[in-house]
């Protein structure tokens, strides 16, 4: 398992796909309020660096410990949204809508997904103050399966797809 910090120098891809304006503190108020709840130090730590857009392919994966409906061992973790309001790109402060169109359990707050499966912060037994789960929702099949405690575990986790199986959904 990596350590954070090392994970951090390396973790965002080429290409500004995502890719919100730069992270200020005023910025991380609004959307804690907004979203209800206390965002972890180690995601806002990554979104100083660069407030969202695509994962660096050695970190692009979170291995599973069963399988899911994208994979045998593990499931895609492409993207990381940022913090902002930039046109035509989907951020955390999206999290309300997209919970309640894809009816999933609050409190959330919506790290990287596409709909029909997406990864959070979860907050509904920390509390919104607290240190949050990570996890992984399958709104088609109404499943879930922690990945991490904390966010900071998650990031330190991640790991390259190519090193996982095939990448094939089970049948």
């Amino acid at each position: 398992m990596a350590r954070f910090d090392d994970v951090t120098a390396t973790f965002w891809g080429d290409g500004d796909y995502g890719v919100q304006q730069p992270l200020t503190d005023e910025m991380v108020r609004e959307a804690e309020r907004l979203l209800g709840v206390t965002l972890p130090a180690a995601l806002l730590d990554l979104l100083r660096v660069q407030n969202g857009g695509s994962v660096a392919a050695g970190h692009d994966a979170f291995p599973t410990s069963r399988p899911t409906s994208w994979s045998e061992d593990h499931v895609p973790f492409d993207d990381l949204m940022g913090i902002g309001r930039r046109a035509g790109t989907t951020s955390l402060l999206d999290t309300p809508y997209l919970v309640e169109e894809w009816d999933m359990p609050a409190p959330l707050v919506l790290l990287s997904g596409d709909g029909h499966c997406w990864i959070g912060l979860d907050y509904r037994t920390c509390g919104r103050d607290g240190e949050p789960s990570v996890t992984w929702f399958e709104t088609d099949l109404d499943s879930e399966l922690v990945l991490a405690g904390d966010f900071r575990s998650f990031v330190e986790g991640l790991t390259s797809a190519g090193t996982c199986g095939d990448g094939s959904a089970r049948g």
